[in-house]
């Protein structure tokens, strides 16, 4: 991307969960645009314009802590994009074997729900007293197309990523009149691999009565572009949205599955 079209230069943006994954590719692009990107995560490093703060975002004092140390120290915060996020597939009930260790429990729920949505929002709540002070600022909800269209096996995780989406529609609604943009983006398969690591694909595929090698099916008939999508897209358009080129962007969700979704 031409970053001095995109005119990051003096933004500070955090980005969760951006030690890894799609996070990691956020914060690449975010970088070399020119941006003081400010990785919160568990672990990670500091290098270049890239900061490091250990954050639990699950952990509220931790959250406030974070944004405390990043306004003492660039004195504003220009973008959040809450990124982090985990996964868990099981399924609602084992109708396959009746093994209940194939189906969620009540830990999965928690801990699923406390990182994809009780993280992201405490880390709104707190950069948003930032940015009401200082009349603007872009927060950018990670969503994904299950959060629209569903998925088996994952339907923790598709409610999550529903609640994400109603959070940028509510907050986009509430925030907006101190200048500040709330965007959602969903993404649907990407590249490296097509569903995350093994172990995941294996959870997976028992969840959908298949073996781990036909979870990845022929993409061609379901995705109109008819290939996965690339991380780095993803990590672009979310550069683009903290960007002051989509300075009339607010409160939606914006797709990036090659014309999958119907969202």
């Amino acid at each position: 991307m031409n970053s001095d079209w995109l005119n990051l230069g003096k933004k500070v943006i955090i980005v969760t969960g951006g030690s890894s994954g799609i996070g990691a590719h956020i914060v690449q692009s975010l970088s070399e645009s020119g941006a003081q990107v400010v990785v919160a995560d568990l672990t990670g490093s500091s290098e270049g314009n890239i900061d490091f703060i250990p954050c639990n975002i699950t952990d509220k004092q931790q959250v406030e802590e974070m944004i405390r140390n990043v306004v003492d120290k660039y004195g504003h915060i220009d973008g959040l994009v809450n990124n982090a996020g985990v996964n868990r597939p099981k399924l609602l009930v084992d109708y396959y074997h009746g093994d209940k260790g194939h189906e969620f429990n009540e830990q999965d729920f928690d801990f699923i729900f406390n990182v994809n949505v009780k993280g992201a929002f405490f880390c709104t709540q707190e950069a948003a007293r930032v940015m009401i002070g200082q009349q603007s600022g872009v927060i950018v909800n990670v969503s994904s197309e299950a959060g629209m269209e569903g998925s088996t096996g994952q339907s923790i995780y598709s409610a999550t990523k529903g609640a994400l989406n109603s959070f940028t529609l509510s907050w986009a609604k509430e925030l907006g009149r101190f200048n500040i943009r709330v965007v959602g983006i969903a993404p649907g398969i990407n590249e490296p691999t097509p569903m995350g690591n093994p172990e995941h694909v294996k959870a997976l595929a028992y969840t959908r009565g298949v073996e781990s090698d036909h979870v990845a099916v022929d993409y061609m008939k379901v995705i109109p572009l008819g290939r996965r999508g690339r991380i780095e897209e993803i990590a672009d358009l979310v550069t683009y949205l903290l960007s002051d080129r989509a300075t009339y962007i607010s409160g939606t969700t914006v797709n990036i599955t090659g014309g999958k979704s119907r969202g």
